[in-house]
């Protein structure tokens, strides 16, 4: 992740899901966060409304020009992708992972914004496929953030995060007794025949 409110986001929701796949939405504090709350948003996980805004930060909504409670957050993306979203949301509910996209913000005007948006599954009350709560976060703030809304969003590449931010260890490769040869990155065994 390369904007801070996303890694301190992310980190928080690591902090209270502890060993469960994802926390629950009452465990959420806005303080706890409050450097990156104008970045952050909570929308329902409901497909027929297409995952409507519960909430969202006041520097987000002034990325898209007015208030995001109610409106969809698959309206947000062009088109061609809208399908890609849907399937990407019901990942990181279905499976409790977290997921970064890399993000174009277009104007009217053709202006444009790279932005990061971070994805991650939520309870509510227990149940899952509730809540997910994530941040749209600019990775440099254009003059004209507030003046001209961002109309629609395209995807310029996603990945799903793992549960930590946890090293894993490298394989330590040994070479079994039986080889008889090894010449220029070929290991030949010794199979038997001639």
């Amino acid at each position: 992740m390369k904007h801070p409110s996303n890694r301190q986001i992310f980190d928080y929701w690591n902090i209270q899901r502890g060993d469960r796949p994802a926390p629950d939405r009452s465990e959420i504090d806005p303080a706890a966060i409050r450097s990156a709350l104008s970045d952050t948003f909570i929308v329902a996980f409901n497909t027929q409304e297409r995952h409507p805004f519960r909430l969202a930060g006041t520097r987000l909504c002034a990325l898209f020009g007015g208030e995001l409670k109610g409106r969809a957050f698959i309206d947000l993306w062009d088109a061609p992708k809208q399908r890609l979203l849907f399937d990407l949301t019901r990942i990181v509910a279905s499976e409790s992972v977290g997921l970064v996209v890399g993000a174009v913000g277009w104007t009217s005007s053709d202006l444009s914004v790279e932005l990061e948006v971070l994805l991650l599954p939520l309870t509510l009350r227990g149940k899952t496929h509730m809540r997910v709560m994530g941040a749209i976060a600019p990775l440099s703030v254009p003059y004209w953030i507030g003046a001209t809304p961002v109309e629609t969003l395209a995807i310029t590449g996603h990945r799903f995060l793992g549960p930590r931010h946890d090293r894993v260890p490298i394989p330590v490769v040994t070479i079994p007794d039986d080889v008889a040869d090894i010449r220029r990155h070929l290991v030949v065994h010794d199979g038997g025949q001639r």
